[in-house]
């Protein structure tokens, strides 16, 4: 089956403006009469709901953590992009347009990313209005750095605090909203299924965490904003809470998932230090802006390092491998996560790793310090300095860092339609949870422009379409629906309860992150992936006999809401699994060791690309593969939306 995306018709700079045109309008006295529930309120959630609002909507927004500021999107640390051109390099909203399509390696809609990159512009001046301190150059104007994967300075910065002060910025529409009255506000409250009715989507059943409370809430449509499934591998650069449930509750009443095996690899995290970590933390990729790459050029030189035998310093200048400069002269420093982060392992691989795993390369500012100050990279980058040295007990300063990639984003999510609405009628996808914009690869710098994008400017214009044709107030929670769905969530935590087993929710959740990073990784082959479908259900068989809770359901119990997230990873990373499996090629962030350029391949003997990238196959797999959910542990269906590609050709992606 072949998947409708909705893209209306013409050329791309006119699509969405003659979409809004021609899409069906409610009037602001009818508006007052639709409820719409959005589950997350970070940038994408929060701007959502706080712009519904502002039309005239009534708005639920529910998030699991205690205030709507402590959000996930306030991690994000560099910047977010948009086409505005302040430094007249040559930067457009095609460019940006191209730039993003050409990062995600070709596996992206042409249209939705046009838009994207069309309403970037707008995000900054609403940000700017909200007060949000954009950094400004010495005349006043906002300033812009540079980010991987572009040529141009586009990326508008608050320090390293970007998404903090976006966020915050977001906040106050919202909380401005919920003192009108306009939005209910639902704090430590989590998803636990998604409610359809004749096939619609008309709510949710919720626990609330504190008290261990079961409810459900009814709504003309549902909005998903709840971010992405990094946490799947258990260690990654997510917030602990971060989780997939509400996207996989949606995706088991049968809203397909889009292209699952699609995960980032962050090339500037903190290495890991030991197995006692439950997460890991990201340094910004602004630092690659004035940072430089390298590992030493001798393995006895690395391993003497490892060893603490000899410090970086001791190492002199023609004995560093500056690798990423050598082999991207290009882009240099700046090339997309997905190829600094491979390039970094490939460093490792040959036993040139820094840390004391092995699994480190350097950052190094001596060279931007002498050149610009230390001054000026203390204001830069200031407060991501001191958070390394805190962290690691080092000074950036005096010392390169330590770093190494780690999951980070994902860029799979449920399959939306132009109009950010699934396959199921009535929910709408937004942000990081959808799998729309980013294809096989994110730009830094892209993932807040997407959430402020959709929450702010689509959403608020694509709802109407789905609203307008339904009755407002039509469905309640008398409905039959929602107590069989409360009534099945009550026994699934029942059951959960009553294993009352002998081990830790912690210690499944990283047995089964241990599979997915060795396995559904940096890299992934065959053999690899069927040994991970062999072996995930039978650490579930396990968790289900053995994982102990302690406590009562009734009552705040954080083991259980670990255990009831771990009871879906595992569900989900077998989609993961069969995802990668069937993607027989290398793009972006999904990496088969089958499938990469090779010295005998012409594309590397002409000087296109060089051995060892990946080797996408256009004529096979250039869809979009959206799966729909047929049971635990039963291979899932495959749908496709065939990627039709009128204004870009995809090529070779090379940043030589």
């Amino acid at each position: 089956m072949s998947l409708d995306s909705k893209v209306p018709q013409g050329p791309l700079e006119q699509k969405w403006s003659s979409h809004k045109m021609n899409s069906k309008l409610i009037n602001p006295a009818n508006k007052r009469k639709y409820t719409v529930i959005v589950v997350g309120s970070g940038l994408a959630g929060g701007a959502a709901a706080a712009t519904m609002s502002e039309l005239g909507y009534k708005v639920k927004c529910f998030c699991y953590q205690d205030s709507p500021r402590r959000a996930h999107s306030i991690a994000a640390q560099g910047g977010i992009n948009a086409a505005k051109n302040y430094q007249n390099d040559g930067d457009s909203v095609f460019r940006l347009f191209y730039d993003t399509i050409k990062g995600g390696d070709f596996r992206s809609r042409e249209a939705n990313v046009y838009r994207l990159a069309e309403v970037s512009t707008n995000i900054i001046d609403q940000a700017t209005a909200q007060g949000v301190p954009f950094a400004r150059e010495y005349g006043g104007l906002l300033d812009n750095r540079s980010f991987g994967g572009a040529q141009v300075s586009r990326t508008f910065y608050a320090r390293g605090q970007t998404g903090q002060q976006l966020l915050i910025g977001c906040y106050q529409a919202l909380e401005k909203e919920i003192s009108k009255g306009g939005v209910t506000m639902y704090p430590r409250t989590e998803m636990l299924d998604l409610v359809k009715v004749d096939g619609h989507a008309k709510g949710i059943v919720v626990r609330d965490l504190t008290t261990g409370e079961i409810t459900t809430h009814a709504a003309d449509a549902v909005c998903i904003a709840s971010g992405g499934y990094g946490n799947v591998f258990f260690l990654s650069t997510n917030a602990m809470g971060c989780n997939v449930m509400a996207a996989y509750k949606a995706h088991k009443k049968g809203a397909y998932f889009a292209n699952p095996c699609y995960t980032q690899i962050h090339p500037t995290c903190i290495p890991v230090s030991g197995d006692y970590q439950s997460k890991l933390t990201l340094m910004s990729e602004s630092l690659r802006n004035d940072g430089r790459i390298w590992v030493p050029k001798s393995k006895e030189d690395a391993k003497a390092i490892r060893e603490g035998r000899k410090t970086p310093l001791d190492i002199k200048e023609e004995d560093r491998d500056y690798y990423l400069e050598r082999k991207y002269p290009s882009f240099g420093n700046l090339c997309p996560r997905d190829i600094a982060s491979r390039a970094a392992k490939e460093a490792c691989d040959d036993d040139r790793g820094v840390a004391p795993t092995g699994l480190g390369v350097y950052l190094d500012f001596k060279d931007a310090i002498n050149r610009l100050g230390e001054d000026t990279i203390r204001a830069r980058y200031g407060n991501l300095f001191q958070m390394y040295e805190k962290i690691t007990g080092e000074n950036p300063y005096k010392t390169p860092m330590q770093i190494f990639p780690a999951v980070h984003y994902t860029m799979g999510g449920l399959w939306v339609d132009y109009n950010l609405m699934s396959n199921l009628q009535g929910l709408h996808v937004l942000g990081e949870a959808n799998f729309s914009d980013h294809g096989a690869n994110r730009l830094g710098a892209s993932a807040l422009m997407q959430g402020l994008a959709d929450g702010y400017f689509v959403i608020p214009s694509t709802i109407a379409v789905y609203l307008a044709g339904q009755k407002p107030g039509a469905v309640t929670t008398d409905a039959p629906e929602f107590k069989e769905a409360e009534a099945a969530a009550k026994e699934h935590i029942n059951k959960l309860m009553n294993i009352k087993g002998k081990r830790s929710v912690d210690s499944f959740h990283r047995e089964l992150g241990n599979i997915m990073w060795d396995y559904c990784g940096m890299e992934r082959t065959k053999e690899g992936l069927e040994y991970a479908l062999k072996r995930i259900p039978e650490v579930r068989e396990e968790f289900w006999k053995d994982v102990r809770i302690p406590g009562d359901a009734d009552e705040l119990n954080a083991e259980l809401e670990k255990a009831g997230r771990l009871a879906d990873y595992f569900e989900f990373a077998e989609l993961m699994c069969y995802d990668a499996l069937n993607r027989e090629e290398s793009c972006g962030g999904h990496f088969r060791g089958e499938h990469q350029f090779t010295e005998a391949d012409p594309e590397v003997q002409d000087g296109r690309t060089q051995a060892g990238e990946a080797k996408r196959h256009d004529d096979q797999f250039s869809y979009v593969a959206a799966w729909e959910y047929q049971g635990e542990g039963v291979q899932p269906k495959l749908h496709k939306e065939e990627l039709v590609f009128e204004f870009v050709t995809p090529s070779i992606r090379s940043y030589k």
